[in-house]
């Protein structure tokens, strides 16, 4: 909590008369403050407008102030004051008063510990989250009675400890609603506005009891493993070039191959990448009239190894990159 000095108490008056302000400079980042003593007939509350005042007694608000002014505790002037005075007019003329910011405060949260995902094209994946969120005191009678009274924090770093556990765990269930209607690792950057938006629905559910709001949820952030991170990668740059993993797998064999020519088995290696390699082509360009010179040559043969037709006239199984070239009836040379 603040310093109980924090604020100005200034004293009044031989019938005691004192007037509570809660200094700008001293707000900071403390969320709550509490006069360091009881208020009591002839006391006069100032309350501005991005503050609110709630009053306690033997633990249950009085009532509590929303409006900016300077109360006297003297008078019928406002019908929550009048309250005020009928409960202070009995034997325990006094109560406790604590003033609350009602501005709004920038948080970060980020998952401990990662939400498991499973994807049907990649099966169990880690999920990490991260993100900033904007929350404010809503009601400032649930605020004090709920959650200070079962955290005991009122300092902005406290709060926001208790609060970004929370958020964590209403990213994941947004994920799982999200998943269950159909949601995949593959999409998860493009739906991120849409889980934001799931977020802040669930988020009064469990919130306002506490007497708090979430107003905004911004930069979510779920964070692959690399290895999966760069699957997706993969898979992106496929659907871009409209070819299937093999085919992809076989340009990227042809480009290793290129790129070191005097390493051990590159001959082996690079028949294999040319072979597939041309099933990228064809892939990408359909059937061709000429394969390496050829002239259209009927509809081709099956490959010994895979079975797949291969255009007649070319020396390698385009999708798996067997030689096409029988030597001695021995069988194909791989």
């Amino acid at each position: 909590m603040a310093n109980p000095t924090s604020s100005s108490i200034k004293q009044g008056s031989l019938f005691g008369s004192t007037t509570i302000i809660w200094e700008d400079a001293n707000k900071g980042t403390n969320v709550m403050w509490r006069v360091p003593r009881n208020i009591r007939l002839n006391d006069n509350i100032v309350v501005r407008e991005d503050e609110y005042a709630v009053f306690f007694r033997d633990g249950k608000v009085l009532a509590y102030i929303d409006r900016p002014d300077r109360y006297s505790l003297t008078s019928l002037n406002t019908p929550v004051v009048g309250g005020l005075v009928r409960a202070l007019s009995g034997v325990q003329q006094q109560a406790e008063v604590y003033y609350l910011q009602r501005r709004f405060f920038d948080g970060k949260f980020g998952s401990k510990e990662p939400y498991v995902f499973r994807d049907p094209d990649f099966g169990l994946v880690s999920l990490r989250v991260f993100g900033d969120f904007r929350w404010r005191v809503s009601h400032p009678d649930n605020f004090i009675s709920q959650f200070v009274g079962t955290f005991g924090a009122s300092a902005q770093a406290d709060v926001e400890d208790r609060l970004r556990d929370q958020m964590v765990l209403l990213v994941y269930a947004a994920l799982g609603q999200a998943k269950d209607q159909g949601l995949r690792v593959t999409d998860l950057a493009a739906q991120l506005p849409t889980l934001e938006q799931l977020v802040l629905g669930k988020a009064p559910d469990y919130f306002d009891a506490y007497g708090l709001e979430i107003n905004r949820l911004q930069g979510l952030s779920i964070n692959l493993p690399d290895d999966v991170q760069k699957a997706v990668s993969t898979r992106s740059a496929m659907g871009v070039l409209g070819v299937n993993y093999i085919q992809y797998q076989a340009g990227q064999a042809m480009t290793t191959a290129a790129a070191n020519p005097g390493a051990a088995g590159s001959v082996a290696g690079l028949g294999v990448g040319m072979g597939a390699g041309m099933g990228m082509g064809y892939g990408m360009m359909g059937q061709m009239g000429s394969v390496y010179g050829g002239t259209g040559q009927g509809p081709g043969r099956p490959c010994p190894r895979c079975g797949t037709m291969v255009p007649a006239g070319a020396k390698f199984c385009p999708y798996c990159g067997t030689s096409m070239e029988v030597s001695g009836g021995s069988g194909p040379a791989v």
